[in-house]
């Protein structure tokens, strides 16, 4: 996915005399190590969750302007909202962890991954356009690469579950135009999970690669079923005569054999 120009949704925002906030949920740890724009020079408020791209705990931050806007004090809004109305207790647990999250943030070595991160997403966008597919926003300059399945007669509930059963985790999701969040047109894909576990370029382009595999079987399967709904291809797919497991399963031998070559982290 790329950005668009946040000091555009300012012009706007001003404009209209309203506040500017900004969720980063996806984006923090890109814009932790300067990777990514800084939407705290232009929002009033900038929310995050602490789990994805920053790779802390689950959790999230809200960050606000200390001086009043539009008349506004936003810290005492904010601290009211969020306790007593709709915070409990603290977890110390968790913040501790989410303190040992922000003090590694701060490093060369975490900026290191967030490029890492960057260039390995822009690979993969890279290999997928090669092999001929739609990229929304046609590429990305960050962490995720959005696929529009769209133009090849296929959706993305199908490719998720296939992929799925070749151990290739990623998610259906909605591209613009469509109709449906339940049999969406396309398929996203996040580079920080396998980043973390020591992938480069050369392994997102095998990624790649692989997913072209599994989006072949896919066709191939909706081909071969006799219903047009979804959940006839869920029962066609998941089920012991599928004529096409023997693709699926050499599929996920070559994808576990790359994988295992990087374990988890700690394990």
């Amino acid at each position: 996915m790329t950005f668009i120009p946040l000091d555009m949704y300012l012009k706007i925002a001003d404009s209209v005399g309203a506040f500017l906030m900004m969720d980063m949920a996806h984006i923090s740890g890109l814009v932790a190590a300067s990777v990514v724009a800084d939407p705290f020079e232009y929002c009033d408020v900038v929310t995050t969750t602490t789990h994805k791209s920053l790779r802390g705990p689950r959790g999230g931050m809200i960050f606000f302007k200390k001086d009043p806007v539009l008349g506004v004090d936003l810290e005492s809004a904010i601290n009211n909202a969020v306790f007593p109305g709709l915070q409990g207790g603290p977890h110390n647990h968790t913040i501790g962890g989410l303190a040992v999250c922000l003090k590694y943030a701060q490093s060369s070595e975490f900026g290191a991954y967030q490029n890492q991160v960057v260039s390995n997403c822009q690979a993969l966008a890279s290999r997928l356009i090669t092999l001929g597919y739609e990229l929304v926003s046609g590429g990305s300059d960050n962490h995720l690469v959005l696929v529009d399945l769209r133009p090849l007669g296929i959706d993305g509930a199908r490719a998720e579950k296939i992929l799925d059963m070749a151990s290739i985790t990623l998610n259906k999701n909605s591209v613009p135009g469509d109709k449906s969040a339940l049999v969406p047109g396309g398929i996203r894909i996040g580079s920080p999970a396998m980043t973390t576990r020591g992938f480069t370029e050369q392994e997102f382009i095998a990624t790649a690669d692989f997913i072209h595999e599994g989006v072949l079987i896919t066709l191939d399967a909706k081909r071969s079923v006799s219903g047009s709904k979804l959940q006839d291809f869920m029962k066609f797919v998941g089920s012991p005569d599928f004529p096409l497991m023997d693709r699926v399963a050499d599929l996920r031998r070559r994808v576990e054999a790359l994988t295992t070559k990087f374990p988890l982290p700690g394990l």
